[in-house]
Parts: C-alpha cells; sequence; structure tokens
C-alpha cells in the first residue's frame, strides 16, 4: 500500500512543482510522478542536511513539502542543463 501512496504523494509533488517552474505545459502525468518521486529524494537529501526527515510512503504535509522543494530543485536543474538558465 505504501508504493501507492508514494506514486500518489509523487504526482502531486511533482505536478505542483512544474507548476511552479513554469514546466507544466511539457510533461504528462507520468513525468510528473517521476519527478516528484525524484525529488522526494533530492528533497530528504537536502532535509536531512539540516536535521529534518520526511517520507512519501505515508501521507504527511512534511513529506509532501519536502517531495516538493526536491522537484523544485530537480526542474531547476532540468533547466540549466537544457536551456542554460533557471525560470
Amino acid at each position: 500500500m505504501e508504493w501507492i501512496i508514494a506514486i500518489i504523494i509523487g504526482g502531486i509533488a511533482g505536478w505542483l512543482a512544474s507548476l511552479v517552474m513554469n514546466r507544466d505545459a511539457s510533461m504528462g502525468i507520468f513525468w510528473n510522478i517521476v519527478v516528484g518521486i525524484i525529488g522526494s529524494l533530492i528533497g530528504n537529501l537536502i532535509a536531512n542536511a539540516f536535521g529534518w526527515g520526511g517520507t512519501i510512503q505515508e501521507f504527511s504535509l512534511t513529506g509532501l513539502i519536502i517531495a516538493f522543494v526536491g522537484a523544485c530543485v530537480l526542474l531547476a536543474i532540468v533547466n540549466l542543463v537544457q536551456r542554460g538558465r533557471v525560470r
């Protein structure tokens, strides 16, 4: 059951990050989920450096925020690689 929750929360975090980073038109639901789940990993690496932690395997607001921040960081890196600038 945890992986279903991880997919749903990852999709929400990826979708919100794509809206904030202005990439929503170029991403579908699959890529939103992928960005959200990878963003959760990146966000947890960043959050653990500050002594925080969260997971998307069970729903929590902290886990969603950490996944959102990590997904924004991931999309910023993708923008740098693709266009040479951050939006």
